[in-house]
């Protein structure tokens, strides 16, 4: 196994994570006096938080440090989103939430992903003993599903 090929993929999930963090806290921001999305936007923000940190637990123990310049890139780049047309010249628009959410689902898919690719390589390492990759691939889960149903409500209001 080649270390830096996983240090490179754990970096990169670093800072999509970063990325998405910051995407589930605009949409929870732009959308927080909303009922139907702020409960589940509040908790997906929670959980992105607490699933970025585990990632950072699991890098420390084994020994991979953050790589900053990617970290701030992506957050670079979730600023440069916000400069889609959504069919508005200046504001947040019915369309924003729906290809933000879309854009939210893609980096679970993503998050979901690095979670088994670990189970897979590393599910038995012990240095990443008592680290739950199945809890965390089933948050990951539950994530999509919750997403899901935020992005179907999300259609509804600005395609119908």
């Amino acid at each position: 196994m080649d270390a830096n090929l996983l240090a490179i993929y754990l970096r990169d999930h670093l800072a999509g994570s970063r990325f998405g963090f910051e995407l589930a806290s605009r949409i929870h921001g732009e959308n927080g006096d909303q009922p139907e999305f702020e409960p589940v936007l509040a908790q997906l923000r929670e959980q992105i938080a607490a699933d970025r940190d585990a990632l950072l637990d699991v890098m420390r123990r084994l020994g991979i440090s953050p790589d900053p310049v990617k970290d701030r890139l992506a957050w670079a780049a979730e600023k440069a989103g916000r400069l889609k047309l959504n069919g508005r010249l200046r504001g947040y628009s019915p369309l924003s939430r729906l290809l933000e959410l879309e854009s939210l689902a893609m980096g679970i898919l993503g998050k979901r992903s690095l979670w088994r690719s670990l189970v897979a390589t590393h599910g038995e390492d012990p240095r990443l003993a008592g680290v739950e990759l199945d809890l965390l691939t089933a948050r990951a889960d539950a994530q999509l599903a919750a997403v899901e149903t935020l992005r179907t409500q999300a259609a509804l209001l600005a395609l119908r």
